[in-house]
């Protein structure tokens, strides 16, 4: 019934002027009281001279015809660009009309207007006083002003304007509307209610008032006025469910759970699937204990395919986290998630939801039933396919991570999850070149801030370039990764393993795996790859204690290369049978490391260059 203010919500400055807002900066002097120079405008030829002797040459129009001529095609070309929509150049094009016409007030309503759509709204106020001070008769001028307090947050000043207006146009039920908007906005509560008493009075009753003082009583903490508001909507047309809800959520809002219950229960007499009634009142009985209707209220909720999806997820996600305190409440949180899919069996976010709960209780193979069904019914959603990379990874489905990666790393080129599970897929499938190539796309779109995931992907860059045998790179891949992080214990063990193998800066690589223990010392990975590196310097003897620890874990004495390691360690400390003794154990649990048979056969460690 009433128009509304059409300045709800405070516009930005416009911080940075361009070329336009640098003309209408110049035109401000006019509005301080400069003299423009144009032609029999200007009383003496000192200001020209000035401007000659600033190297601008003025160009002055002494024909008032043609004068008027230029002003009309400046106006009209303004509105035409402003109907274009093209606010910016229509601001520049009023700004030089004003240049020639400076006391039409309608130009200083137009820019008032366009600095409000461009949102610099000090701009805006300045433009609108001067055409409201202009003409003090035109409403359209005052309109302006009052939008003009309004973007400024001068509520107060708004609500005068149109106060004034109201008083001249009596007749205008929407200026007194606004001027009870305005005051309510400035907080003046008492008086904004007053207004609207006044407006109704002569309107009767209108919903658009009702609720308009209902909430000024509610900010009043005046419930029972609120309340009434309400009841006096219900008794004019008591068969709208809309009322009902509002003063049902009245009394819940305010703890009246006995006056909330009894409307809701009227809601459900009238819409027996309302879900809103039905959610407050199986909350009810939640806080009452009573298990069965909880549960049957809310399912009744649930089924309700007009019950919207995102109110359901809403409710629903919570129990995410309550099931890792409650195991139970997996069990209702999957029932509820079937509700969802049942009531909404084309939304992707139904089966996602349900996937989420799967996920979350460690159900991995369930939840790669509804990720994959999501992507099929929604395949724009990047975080429904980072789970399915993320659960592939977890699973270690090198095959099935490669293919949902490729497609990620397609369709979503600038997201970084993609090309680095793509990058490990192939590098667990040893496919390297194509690992190296995707996990350097990684580092092009990891985000500089997050730190910790492209010393990941150097770490794993690294450990590619090893395994094709570039060497500079690899290292260089590896320095990147601990300087970002320089307490990854795995990075310094890596490295380190790496360097001892090749026989490079041993004293680097023996600094780095004892720093690794340190991290870490109950490794026995660890410990072998320290042990390895004190053999490769010759410190057999050290290199012994050290495989020795890791030997007492049960797990490596079943690993094959700590005991090949174990029995070169011994070969050099010149105990020939014994280390022969490990070589064959190394050889029965699966070592086929190059030389092995060598050793054995021939009864020597032998070197690496001899096994070329």
């Amino acid at each position: 019934m009433f128009r509304t203010h059409n300045n709800d919500k405070t516009l930005p400055v416009i911080n940075s002027l361009p070329a336009f807002c640098r003309r209408v900066s110049r035109l401000s002097l006019l509005l301080a009281g400069f003299c423009c120079v144009l032609g029999t405008a200007c009383r003496t030829g000192k200001s020209v001279a000035s401007r000659q002797s600033a190297s601008r040459t003025v160009h002055v129009i002494r024909d008032s015809s043609l004068l008027q001529q230029r002003a009309d095609s400046l106006f009209f070309s303004a509105e035409r660009s402003k109907l274009l929509g093209d606010y910016r150049t229509a601001i520049t094009q009023f700004s030089d009309y004003l240049r020639l016409k400076r006391n039409n007030p309608t130009a200083y309503y137009e820019l008032a207007r366009l600095f409000i759509e461009v949102r610099n709204p000090q701009y805006a106020l300045g433009f609108a006083r001067r055409a409201a001070n202009m003409d003090t008769t035109n409403k359209w001028f005052q309109i302006t002003l009052a939008d003009a307090f309004g973007v400024n947050a001068q509520f107060d000043s708004s609500a005068a304007v149109y106060d004034r207006l109201s008083r001249r146009y009596p007749e205008n039920e929407e200026y007194i509307y606004n001027k009870g908007m305005f005051l309510s906005k400035a907080d003046k509560t008492e008086a904004a209610l007053i207004v609207f008493d006044t407006l109704e009075a002569r309107t009767g009753l209108v919903e658009e008032l009702a609720f308009q003082k209902q909430r000024l009583y509610l900010k009043l903490n005046r419930i029972d006025d609120a309340a009434a508001e309400v009841q006096k909507l219900i008794n004019q047309n008591p068969e709208e469910v809309r009322y009902y809800l509002v003063l049902g959520d009245i009394y819940n809002s305010n703890d009246r759970v006995e006056e909330a219950t009894a409307i809701y229960k009227e809601v459900l007499d009238r819409d027996s699937t309302n879900p809103r009634a039905l959610i407050a009142l199986s909350g009810y009985a939640k806080k009452d204990g009573d298990t069965v209707l909880y549960w049957k209220y809310l399912t009744r909720a649930f089924t309700n395919p007009d019950y919207s999806i995102d109110e359901k997820v809403a409710y629903v996600y919570p129990y995410l986290q309550m099931q890792k305190l409650d195991t139970s409440k997996l069990k209702e949180g999957l029932q509820l998630s079937q509700l969802v899919i049942n009531a909404h069996p084309e939304e992707a976010k139904a089966y996602a939801l349900q996937a989420d709960m799967y996920s979350q209780a460690g159900m991995l193979d369930s939840a790669l039933i509804d990720y994959n069904k999501a992507v099929t019914l929604d395949s724009t959603r990047f975080t429904v396919w980072y789970q399915l990379m993320w659960i592939y990874s977890r699973k270690e489905e090198s095959a099935n991570l490669l293919k949902v990666s490729s497609v990620v790393s397609e369709r979503f080129p600038k997201e970084f999850m993609g090309h680095y599970f793509k990058g490990v897929a192939n590098f667990l499938l040893q496919n390297y070149p194509a690992s190296i190539d995707a996990l350097n796309m990684a580092v092009q779109t990891a985000n500089n801030g997050d730190k910790g995931t492209r010393a990941d992907v150097y770490s794993l860059l690294g450990d590619a370039y090893h395994a094709t045998g570039q060497h500079q790179l690899s290292d260089s891949c590896y320095d990147r990764s601990l300087a970002i992080r320089p307490n990854d214990a795995l990075v310094l063990n890596n490295f380190s393993y790496y360097l001892s193998l090749r026989g490079e800066q041993l004293s680097k690589a023996e600094s780095m795996s004892k720093r690794s223990l340190e991290l870490e010392p109950e490794s026995a990975n660890f410990m072998d790859t320290y042990a390895w590196i004190l053999f490769r310097m010759a410190r057999y003897e050290q290199a012994r204690e050290w495989m020795e620890k890791a030997l007492q874990q049960e797990d490596a004495r079943d690993n094959p290369g700590m005991l090949e390691h174990y029995g070169d360690i011994l070969f050099n400390l010149h105990q020939v049978d014994k280390a022969l003794e490990y070589w064959q154990l190394a050889k029965q649990k699966g070592a086929n490391s190059v030389g092995l048979a060598r050793k054995i056969a021939e009864k020597r460690y032998i070197l690496a260059t001899e096994r070329e």
